[in-house]
């Protein structure tokens, strides 16, 4: 009873805060206790009568994650180890196939494979919309659920059914799990006419002094030009994606706002770096990879005139999740307000518009079946880099430019 009566606690304490963040809409107290006296009804009944043992917890927990999934993809409640592994997450080492996922339309959908992991390995592309997972349909499956079938011990294998509805395919693709281990810059080089080309796979805690770092090398060779690769970029921290962008705008430049429920709300955030690097050309390749930090990285390099935005639009994850812990060390995860582009355009649902489109057939430099295939395992050197199609639109664009300042 006394384990019964912590939960009860706990839904107290969570109750409160959701108050806090206008969760809750207003309506009397009466109306309130009155609820609260129905769940604890509930909660008793089956407790009692329901044909198996079932704990207090288990009620508890079932509860919530029905009350947080209810309310939108991206809101979910943490058990005290899903919330250990988050945290693991945000610091760039974890266990999986590698992919963001997410879900769209009612669908399970892959947001991005992470470069380099098993799922980017094995082909899998962003908007796959996963049908089966180990041979179950997805059909009603929470994000929650979907984590935990893909997540196990690295060198375990799962099943997973994509449909690929450009190519109207339906495809079965058997992974292996492994530790996925992010590196948040991929790549960083001078290509060719002192062009230099960084790809940014993820914005995580120490992104930005990373980049500082490769900069001041890039500079050092000779930059006169830079290419910033967000292509299949799922995003991260909004610090560090908000870092980022200071990186390359004036002092105290506006890089987003975020508007909670009540218009009153308008949170802004600034460009805070001293040192940007203002005085050479940029591009930014984006894709529908691009999401969340990303998006809010394009959007603010667009909106001030900073860099042309090449590719295509991104995914449109432009929302804003706060974690709060519960004294059990569960969490909640839930949305809070939507990020808006320095000019007021939304990211969410809309995505990130490029100012250059690049259309979905492209030519392809690959010569070989084997090419291709294997492009995928090795790192790429500067020749493969200068034959990837979206690397040399932009690379062409910043010879023009460059040509044109010269004149």
């Amino acid at each position: 009873m006394r384990k019964l009566f912590k939960r009860f606690v706990i839904l107290f304490l969570l109750i409160g805060i959701l108050n806090t963040f206008s969760f809750i809409f207003a309506e009397d107290t009466r109306k309130l206790y009155k609820n609260i006296e129905i769940f604890t009804q509930a909660l008793h009944i089956l407790k009692k009568s329901y044909v198996k043992d079932v704990s207090s917890e288990e009620l508890i927990y079932g509860a919530l994650k029905g009350m947080l999934s209810s309310l939108d993809s991206y809101s979910r409640f943490l058990t005290p180890e899903e919330y250990k592994e988050l945290k693991v997450e945000t610091k760039g080492e974890f266990g999986g196939l590698g992919i963001e996922i997410s879900i769209k339309d009612g669908l399970l959908t892959i947001i991005t494979p992470i470069e380099g992991t098993p799922a980017w390995k094995a082909g899998l592309k962003p908007g796959d919309i996963i049908v089966k997972i180990n041979d179950e349909l997805t059909k009603n499956i929470t994000l929650d659920e979907a984590v935990k079938k893909l997540r196990g011990k690295p060198g375990t294998k799962v099943k997973i059914t994509i449909l690929r509805e450009k190519e109207n395919m339906v495809k079965d693709f058997v992974i292996t799990r492994d530790v996925i281990k992010i590196k948040d810059i991929k790549i960083a080089k001078i290509l060719e006419d002192k062009i230099a080309y960084v790809k940014l796979a993820e914005f995580r805690e120490h992104t930005p002094e990373q980049l500082d770092k490769i900069l001041k090398e890039l500079k050092s060779k000779g930059m006169q030009a830079l290419i910033l690769d967000l292509r299949n970029n799922p995003g991260g921290l909004l610090d560090s994606a908000i870092e980022v962008a200071s990186r390359f705008v004036p002092y105290n430049t506006l890089v987003v706002y975020i508007q909670e429920r009540d218009p009153k709300k308008k949170i802004k955030y600034y460009s805070k770096y001293k040192k940007p690097l203002l005085d050479i050309p940029m591009v930014v390749l984006i894709n529908k990879g691009s999401a969340s930090g990303s998006e809010i990285v394009a959007a603010c390099l667009q909106d001030t005139s900073r860099a042309v935005i090449m590719g295509r639009t991104s995914f449109g994850k432009g929302s804003v999740q706060t974690v709060l812990s519960l004294p059990d060390n569960s969490a909640i995860r839930f949305t809070t307000a939507y990020y808006y582009s320095p000019k007021g355009k939304k990211i969410q649902d809309v995505g990130v518009i490029p100012d250059i489109k690049i259309e979905d057939k492209i030519p392809s430099f690959k010569e070989t079946k084997s090419e291709e295939v294997f492009e995928r395992i090795e790192e790429k050197k500067e020749e493969k880099l200068l034959r990837d199609y979206f690397i040399l639109r932009a690379v062409d664009l910043l010879k023009a430019i460059l040509i044109y300042k010269q004149k």
